[in-house]
């Protein structure tokens, strides 16, 4: 049987992840912290604007209907 979602970002926890929002804005940092809505918690937060320019966010929250996917 396979995992359930919340299964495999519990097993994530602590690694760094990709994630794309609604907009096409995409994350990147380590993800620690979900509950069950998929609002996340990243620390060391990039926010990539292009393939070359990155910002730094620091710690963010990113609320779980804004996004449409996450890649471990």
């Amino acid at each position: 049987m396979g995992k359930r979602p919340l299964d495999i970002l519990n097993n994530t926890l602590g690694k760094p992840v990709i994630i794309k929002l609604k907009g096409e804005r995409i994350f990147r940092g380590t993800l620690e912290g979900y509950d069950i809505h998929m609002n996340l918690v990243l620390d060391d937060a990039k926010e990539l604007s292009d393939s070359e320019n990155e910002t730094t966010m620091g710690t963010v929250v990113i609320r779980g209907d804004n996004v449409v996917y996450i890649s471990p």
